[in-house]
């Protein structure tokens, strides 16, 4: 039986979860798949994430409404990705905020990546006839900008490059509560095809050294209480140096992506191999990790068709 691509066979609706991580703070999950993040000021509500189409971001704004009539004035996405931010238009947000470097990758490859994604995920993307088009910010900032919801400060920054070039954190002070995208995962493969390996670590301990009360990740669980906070980095920090470095030996001694694939199912599937979503990004992440070992810094633009070359080639 010829096994599914990424996750083209994963039609299973998810049960979703919507957990309090702080006061007026809330954090959409549903059992790996894309997490949102929910910031509710004096006035009126943030929303961190917007799903890959109006019809989840729907279901997002159904449980924003079991908290709070507030509208919706702020939208932040932490990176460019197609299930990240094409559920944009049915906030109705005035401002939809990313890093400078974020609206730079939608414009580079932003149709490429929907293009991949949908068929990678074509469960995340029902509903798609509803998209408008790509999403854009209306507002960019490049090291970290400060936005006040009435009295309460929300900060946004950029603290390094891991999951992507452009990856945004945000953080509640008077909570002390971060969300933080794909940068951290819980009980979650992370998807490393745009990833920066050897920054990676150095991010997460950007992100420690706040020392979060709780985390909202990208995939996952909520994770609530500094103990179930430095558990979730410590993994994801595993993940991704046992991910890279066994790519960096074959690639040290000349061998093939076949030969790193091998080599990080050796390493990686004692560990992870029942993580959330771990056979989708298998594949992407050994092969950007091949091209980072190689020293291609900025990573290669995935487009449905390398999808299908990338995947035809490790098949054997």
């Amino acid at each position: 039986m010829t096994k599914a691509f990424a996750s083209a066979g994963d039609m299973e609706e998810k049960k979703t979860s919507f957990t309090q991580v702080g006061e007026g703070l809330y954090a959409f999950t549903a059992e790996g798949d894309p997490n949102t993040g929910v910031i509710i000021g004096d006035d009126s509500v943030m929303i961190v994430e917007a799903q890959a189409t109006p019809r989840l971001a729907r279901k997002v704004i159904e449980h924003v409404r079991e908290v709070t009539d507030k509208p919706i004035s702020h939208l932040v996405l932490t990176h460019y990705h197609a299930v990240r931010v094409l559920g944009a238009s049915a906030y109705g947000a005035e401002q939809i905020i990313m890093s400078d470097v974020a609206r730079s990758m939608v414009a580079e490859r932003g149709q490429e990546d929907w293009d991949s994604e949908f068929e990678r995920f074509p469960r995340l993307f029902q509903g798609h006839e509803e998209i408008p088009g790509l999403t854009w910010p209306t507002t960019t900032f490049s090291d970290s900008m400060t936005v006040y919801l009435g009295n309460r400060r929300v900060d946004i920054m950029h603290l390094g490059r891991a999951h992507t070039a452009g990856d945004a954190v945000i953080w509640v002070p008077d909570q002390e509560v971060m969300f933080t995208g794909d940068i951290v995962e819980y009980h979650s493969a992370c998807y490393c095809g745009d990833g920066h390996f050897n920054d990676w670590g150095e991010t997460l301990a950007n992100i420690a050294a706040f020392e979060p009360q709780a985390i909202a990740p990208g995939r996952g669980d909520a994770l609530v209480g500094p103990d179930m906070v430095a558990k979730a980095i410590a993994a994801t920090e595993d993940f991704v140096r046992s991910t890279y470095k066994p790519v960096e030996k074959v690639v040290g001694r000349g061998g093939s992506l076949k030969e790193a694939w091998d080599a990080v199912r050796a390493e990686c599937d004692p560990k992870f191999k029942d993580y959330a979503i771990y056979e989708h990004c298998l594949p992407f992440n050994v092969a950007r990790a091949y091209d980072e070992a190689r020293g291609i810094d900025t990573p290669r633009v995935w487009t449905a068709q390398r999808d299908k070359e990338m995947w035809a080639s490790l098949q054997g």
